[in-house]
């Protein structure tokens, strides 16, 4: 069944090697499943606490997207790529539209499903593909080598060996001789030492050595080399539902009636304009890795691609839950007036 749907033999694939692949991925990416939602909800900022989505709401929407939209590439586009929130986005979506332009965060939602709807219309009528198609393709791979970068920032960020500077300077080195940098510089050299000795499946082995000597560097030291917040803990419940609240039946667009309609629309062409290139880059330099490109440094079936992206940028705009009192004195009415215990529908 896998063969006939995906042509697993005809890529030179095999399905052992899928679900590694796959599980590397997702062990690659999970970080997005708590880094998001602390973006959005501003997580450590006091100033800006409840201005952005809650944390469970959003890091559910977050996990149900990302799955949903990646089965789809997979059964559309036939290419095992992975998607999920853009980093560098929600930061602009965060930080500039709510904390910036003073926008609610659904009406910062909005701006994302307008954008994400642009985007499918110029992919619907092929001009999308046609850009892609008329950049030069070393320029294409330097936009990937910039994603790279920034993800790469994120880690030295997250691992202190870079930090915030003083005012005036935008950032400097942190302790270098603290246990999570010495623990981070572990696991960089190891999986790099792994990928240069081609070893199948060395960012998995290298991502669970770290873990591994990361619980017993912060064990050995009482908790005190990875305190809280920052440290893996046992969580109260293994098996909990989703919270699923932030998903509901309407859109936010009062952005333009907020800050006019020529700021809303230069807001969303910037918005787009980022989201245009990320996805850009991250085709074309996953693609050369998985040797799908062309000679000529095209990716086939390019458009099916790039349609399930703009589909995904729609579904990541996230609609706020519909007003509960007025749905409830409608279905109050409706038991009224049929003298049945639930409305029609």
């Amino acid at each position: 069944m896998l063969e006939r749907c995906f042509g697993l033999a005809r890529a030179g694939a095999t399905v052992g090697g899928e679900v590694r692949g796959g599980l590397t991925t997702f062990m690659v990416m999970a970080y997005i499943i708590f880094v998001n939602p602390a973006i959005l909800g501003f997580s450590g900022i006091p100033a800006l606490e409840g201005q952005g989505p809650p944390f469970a709401a959003t890091q559910a929407a977050t996990c149900l997207v990302a799955g949903v939209m990646t089965i789809t590439m997979g059964l559309v586009a036939n290419y095992p790529l992975a998607l999920a929130s853009g980093m560098g986005l929600n930061a602009a979506v965060a930080y500039q539209l709510v904390a910036g332009m003073k926008l609610p965060w659904q009406a910062a939602m909005g701006v994302v499903l307008l954008e994400g709807a642009v985007i499918t219309l110029l992919v619907i009528c092929g001009l999308r593909e046609a850009i892609m198609q008329a950049i030069p393709t070393s320029l294409k791979r330097a936009i990937g080598v910039g994603i790279g970068l920034f993800v790469l920032f994120i880690g030295l960020n997250a691992a202190g060996i870079v930090k915030p500077g003083p005012p005036g300077v935008p950032m400097t080195l942190g302790p270098l001789t603290s246990a999570p940098v010495a623990v981070a510089l572990f696991g960089l050299l190891l999986m790099l030492w792994f990928q240069s000795r081609g070893m199948t499946g060395g960012l998995l082995l290298g991502i669970f050595a770290t873990t591994v000597l990361a619980m017993i560097v912060n064990a050995w030291t009482g908790g005190r080399a990875f305190p809280l917040p920052g440290q893996a803990v046992v969580p109260q419940s293994f098996v909990a539902w989703p919270d699923f609240s932030s998903l509901g039946a309407g859109f936010d667009f009062s952005v333009f009636a907020r800050v006019g309609v020529l700021t809303a629309v230069v807001t969303i062409f910037s918005i787009m304009l980022s989201d245009f290139f990320d996805t850009m880059g991250t085709v074309i330099g996953v693609g050369a890795e998985g040797g799908w490109l062309t000679p000529a440094g095209t990716l086939p079936r390019l458009n099916r691609v790039l349609l399930v992206d703009s589909v995904a940028a729609m579904a990541g705009a996230r609609p706020p839950p519909p007003p509960r009192p007025h749905l409830s004195s409608r279905r109050q009415g409706w038991r009224r007036a049929r003298g049945r215990g639930s409305p029609p529908w």
